[in-house]
């Protein structure tokens, strides 16, 4: 740009001036006070609505909120969610509907973080957490499967899968009114899975 054109355009400091005016802005940055985060020793807390890894929410007896319906899967941009669903039963029953999430994937070398399927999510079984440490040495480790994405148990839970509650329907269950699981639930066979009746800890 000539000093002409600079003058045409509202500007009146000379040609020869501009680069003084760029290494003034380096040399003021020279002697300011470098910010330096010790990460991963100290990690700085983020947003309380930050976008990092999902979690597939419990209802509080410990059924799966995710009902299979894989909306979450057709508002992905990236393609990035991987659902299959299958029937419930009475002898084993994940969540308090019809169907549940047999197969549930999220391929994190795709992801963008975006949220869309958090919001096309019906029955809110799908949030996102404020984990964002998500690097790892293998590509297959970064497809978390449901196994990894589900969340854990606390002291009114009873793990899936199980009975429902007794006197319960599955709009009950969406109104809040299940606060934790029955007294007396086991926790039934997972014969889909190749678990036996007969195993230590189940019950059929």
């Amino acid at each position: 740009m000539t000093e002409t054109e600079s003058t045409e355009r509202g500007a009146t400091v000379p040609d020869f001036q501009n680069p003084v005016a760029g290494f003034g802005v380096t040399f003021k940055a020279m002697f300011k006070k470098r910010l330096t985060e010790q990460y991963p020793e100290e990690k700085k807390p983020t947003a309380p609505r930050f976008h990092g890894r999902h979690q597939l929410n419990r209802h509080p007896d410990g059924l799966e909120k995710c009902i299979g319906c894989e909306l979450c899967a057709w508002a992905c941009p990236a393609d990035a969610i991987y659902v299959e669903g299958a029937d419930n039963t009475d002898e084993e029953r994940y969540s308090p509907g019809e169907r549940y999430g047999r197969v549930y994937q999220i391929n994190y070398l795709r992801c963008i973080l975006c949220g869309l399927c958090v919001e096309a999510c019906p029955t809110r079984a799908l949030t996102m957490t404020n984990e964002y440490e998500l690097a790892d040495r293998s590509r297959e480790s970064l497809i978390y499967t449901k196994e990894e994405l589900l969340a854990g148990l606390t002291e009114t839970m009873v793990d899936t899968p199980h009975a429902i509650f007794p006197g319960m329907t599955e709009k009950d269950y969406y109104n809040g009114l299940v606060t934790g699981a029955a007294p007396g639930t086991v926790r039934q066979a997972a014969v889909s899975q190749g678990e036996r009746p007969e195993d230590e800890g189940v019950s059929a």
